[in-house]
């Protein structure tokens, strides 16, 4: 057996904290079941994060589907800041109390892996970026992982099934055990163009048995026009300056005409790597620093009850919806019912919280992954991955 738990056991409400199960037996001893408005926020986000991007909408409106809750929240692939109001639920208590640790789990970590992603993105500017990072974490989660991967901003996915998932065919290059098994890289570079699918790009892993450089040149012998990429793997493994080994390696194939061959960069890399290889790197790989990013830490707290603000020490009681200016990206957090503020830069905001649940039924369709990612790259133009002043 695998060590996972089962869709029925995550909607009938087994993955959820045993509080929460005390809490149902005392309001149902006490015969309570308030109606309530609950939020999810962050007060905070991970690593001096100025903003990320709220993913999980899709899992979180088909776990409550089907009971009568009212959802608001905002579109999957909007970035929002700490505070921000990303997600509420009106409702009886019962109907979704158990349901809460699902409910975060499936917004935190996918709103980190997506935030990770983006911030890749911004960094990568326009160079492929694609998503490597499934074997780091459980295979359980690896079409979740890519999925958000893959709307933060990565071009595609390794996997199979996370292909699969998003309608998209799998990306990836070539690993070092074909060589090691092969024993001899310019015959594991032909077999490797022999049997590949048309669609994917030859790039050749050259950094195996020897030098980078010389690997290079042995790729384009091998495999001449039909040659997409070199890689190199691992760059925290070699002694030096490596952007001086990406240099000689550009410079060679510079010199034999090999211009249009492409540097690809995998192993152990993250925005701020990326942002100091883009002199010679013209596509990356990003493993861990994607699939094993923070979570963003929100909270679900109840604001109301039976219409009354009423919030525990420290929150913010009532409802919230959260406006955006659509000129300097300025967010207001106001009352529910406030009127639509007008920007200090004058420029006009619109509600981001949006119903997409009514009485548990469906009330606007989801976007495709294809769709949310171009939500994205949109929401990205003129944010930086630098905190203010640096």
């Amino acid at each position: 057996m695998f060590h996972i738990s089962s869709i029925e056991d995550i909607v009938q409400g087994k993955v959820t904290d045993v509080y929460f199960t005390n809490v149902v037996k005392a309001l149902e001893y006490l015969k309570l079941n308030p109606l309530v408005a609950a939020e999810v926020r962050a007060g905070s986000l991970p690593e001096n994060w100025q903003w990320a991007v709220f993913a999980g909408l899709e899992e979180s409106v088909h776990l409550l589907q089907g009971r009568p809750l009212d959802v608001y929240a905002m579109p999957e692939g909007t970035v929002f800041g700490p505070e921000d109001t990303v997600f509420i639920i009106e409702g009886r208590y019962l109907d979704f109390a158990v349901l809460e640790t699902a409910l975060l789990g499936f917004l935190c970590e996918a709103s980190g892996i997506a935030t990770k992603s983006a911030r890749c993105r911004i960094a990568a500017e326009d160079r492929l970026l694609l998503s490597f990072g499934a074997r780091r974490m459980h295979p359980a989660i690896a079409p979740m992982i890519e999925r958000n991967a893959y709307i933060g901003g990565c071009d595609g996915v390794s996997v199979i099934a996370s292909a699969e998932l998003i309608g998209e065919k799998p990306l990836g290059t070539m690993s070092h055990s074909l060589m090691l098994c092969v024993g001899d890289e310019k015959e594991a570079f032909l077999a490797f163009n022999a049997v590949a699918d048309a669609y994917i790009k030859r790039v050749a892993l050259v950094d195996t048995f020897r030098d980078e450089k010389f690997g290079a040149l042995l790729a384009t012998e091998a495999l001449g026009e039909k040659l997409y990429a070199v890689r190199l793997d691992t760059p925290s493994s070699r002694r030096g300056d490596f952007l001086k080994i990406m240099r000689e390696v550009r410079w060679e194939l510079d010199l034999r005409g090999y211009r249009d061959v492409k540097i690809f960069l995998s192993g152990g890399l993250d925005e701020h790597d990326i942002q100091r290889y883009n002199r010679y790197a013209d596509a990356y790989g990003v493993g861990t620093s994607i699939s094993n990013a923070p979570v963003v830490d929100y909270s679900l707290d109840i604001v109301e009850v039976e219409g009354r603000a009423r919030a525990k020490r420290g929150k913010m009681s009532g409802k919230k919806q959260v406006f955006r200016c659509s000129h300097c990206l300025k967010t207001y957090l106001a009352p529910w019912e406030s009127d639509q503020p007008l920007c200090a830069c004058g420029g006009v905001t619109k509600p981001l919280l949006v119903k997409y649940l009514e009485k548990g039924k469906p009330s606007r369709e989801l976007p495709t992954p294809q769709k949310i990612r171009e939500y994205v790259l949109e929401e990205l133009k003129g944010r930086s991955i630098m905190p203010p002043g640096q």
